[in-house]
């Protein structure tokens, strides 16, 4: 299937009584009308993500998925990356109910993610390397969980523009982590596993399933089942 009838939530795992939800976004271009390819890169980089969340969750009653995209870029005020993120939000809470979620994105993925954050069912929002260009608004993360992952050498989008986001979120009400990463670039390629890791951990706390700080990444604790 394909076109505006294809699903935009494709499930990792599916519990048969989920009490939470972690949704994964990957990138794209600023501009892209066509859709992505078979072989796309950005959705690749996320596959070792997904796999480690599926590690750290596996007996606990989590649905894990991703979201599928449509077009390739965000293209301007269409902000298709975001419709389809709706989109696979409003399928996953047709699937599991009103289940607390955390959106876990990349670069275009992350943008999306923080844009979304505000919505009633999403608890925290774990951004790598995330597109923030100035000016994107935070007043809607208002007691939300925010953390940020970036690469102060990343050429593709800029540390500086994370590191803004989060103090103006902050400013507003956020709760917020704003982690430096010694390497990994924009690809996260190198030092992969500790992006991984931390990753792993900012979601687990904002569940409710974890420790309360790992490397300076502190979050809060929102227990399964608690969505509202």
């Amino acid at each position: 299937m394909s076109g505006p009838d294809r699903d935009a939530l494709v499930l990792r795992r599916s519990p048969a009584r989920p009490q939470a939800a972690v949704l994964l976004l990957h990138g794209g271009r600023a501009d892209g009308l066509e859709a992505p390819p078979a072989l796309n890169l950005p959705a690749l980089r996320m596959r070792p993500f997904a796999t480690a969340l599926l590690r750290a969750t596996r007996g606990r009653p989590v649905l894990v998925g991703k979201v599928r995209y449509q077009r390739r870029g965000w293209n301007g005020e269409r902000e298709d990356a975001v419709l389809d993120a709706r989109r696979a939000l409003a399928e996953l809470r047709r699937t599991a109910g009103p289940v607390p979620v955390v959106l876990v994105g990349h670069s275009m993925g992350g943008r999306a993610a923080l844009r979304l954050g505000g919505l009633p069912e999403v608890r925290a929002v774990v951004a790598l390397a995330p597109w923030c260009p100035e000016g994107e608004p935070v007043a809607h993360l208002q007691g939300r969980r925010v953390t940020v992952l970036h690469d102060e050498s990343d050429r593709v989008t800029r540390a500086t523009g994370s590191w803004d986001l989060v103090h103006r979120a902050r400013e507003a009400g956020a709760r917020t982590a704003a982690v430096p990463m010694p390497r990994g670039g924009h690809t996260m390629l190198r030092d992969v596993h500790r992006w991984h890791r931390l990753a792993t951990t900012a979601v687990l706390d904002a569940l409710g399933t974890g420790p309360e700080q790992a490397d300076g990444a502190g979050t809060g604790h929102v227990p399964l089942g608690s969505a509202g």
